[in-house]
C-alpha cells in the first residue's frame, strides 16, 4: 500500500487548494507530467495570466515547482505533490482552519462531481471494454466503528494500488489510460 500522504493542517496551505482552477491544473500536471501556463489556459480555457497566477500560488504552497526549460509563461511546471489529505478535526487544526478545510473539501467534491459528469457524458464514444470496466456503486448498510474502519482501509489500498505510475511514467503498462478512482465512506443521514 501507498504511504498515506501528510495530513495538512496549515490554513493557509490549505487555502491554497481551495479553488477550482488549482484542482484542474493539478490535474493537468498529473496527466501531462508538465504544462506551461499557456498549455494550462489552452485546456481550461482560462487565460494564461490565471493560469500563470494559480500556477504560482501552487508553488508557494509547495504542490508544484518550475520544470527545466523555457522562460516566463513558456516555463513548464511539474506537480511535487500527488496526494493531498486534510481533515477539519484533526490534531492541530484551529478554528479557521476548520472551517477552510470545510471549504476545500467542498470545492474537492465539486471537482470530483464534475470530472464523473464528464466521464458518463462521454462514456458512449468510448470503446466498450473500457466502459465495462468502469462502474458506480452506492450501498447502504449498517456497520460497527470497527468495520467501518476496516471498509474504509481496504478501500483505501485497492485505491492506492497503482498510484506510483502516476508519479513514474515508466511505471504505466502498454495500453494503460489515466483512470480516476474516487472512493468514500460516510455515515447515512439516518431519518428522525
Amino acid at each position: 500500500m501507498a504511504d498515506a500522504p501528510q495530513k495538512i493542517t496549515d490554513a493557509k496551505t490549505l487555502r491554497a487548494l481551495a479553488h477550482p482552477l488549482r484542482w484542474e491544473l493539478m490535474d493537468l500536471l498529473r496527466l501531462e507530467t508538465t504544462a506551461t501556463a499557456t498549455r494550462c489556459a489552452e485546456v481550461t480555457g482560462e487565460s494564461v495570466a490565471s493560469c500563470s497566477y494559480h500556477l504560482n500560488m501552487l508553488a508557494k504552497y509547495g504542490f508544484v515547482q518550475e520544470a527545466t526549460g523555457g522562460q516566463g509563461r513558456e516555463k513548464p511546471w511539474r506537480l511535487i505533490r500527488h496526494d493531498q489529505s486534510w481533515s477539519a478535526y484533526g490534531a492541530g487544526m484551529d478554528p479557521e482552519g476548520a472551517l477552510v478545510a470545510q471549504t476545500l473539501t467542498d470545492v474537492f467534491l465539486d471537482h470530483e462531481a464534475a470530472q464523473l459528469k464528464r466521464w458518463i457524458r462521454r462514456e458512449e464514444r468510448e470503446p466498450e471494454a473500457w466502459r465495462e470496466a468502469t462502474g458506480m456503486t452506492g450501498v447502504t448498510t449498517y456497520l460497527t466503528v470497527e468495520e467501518m474502519a476496516e471498509v474504509t482501509r481496504e478501500l483505501r489500498e485497492v485505491a492506492t494500488r497503482y498510484t506510483g505510475r502516476s508519479e513514474d511514467p515508466s511505471l504505466r503498462p502498454a495500453g494503460s489510460r489515466a483512470a480516476r478512482i474516487f472512493i468514500t465512506t460516510s455515515l447515512a443521514e439516518e431519518q428522525k
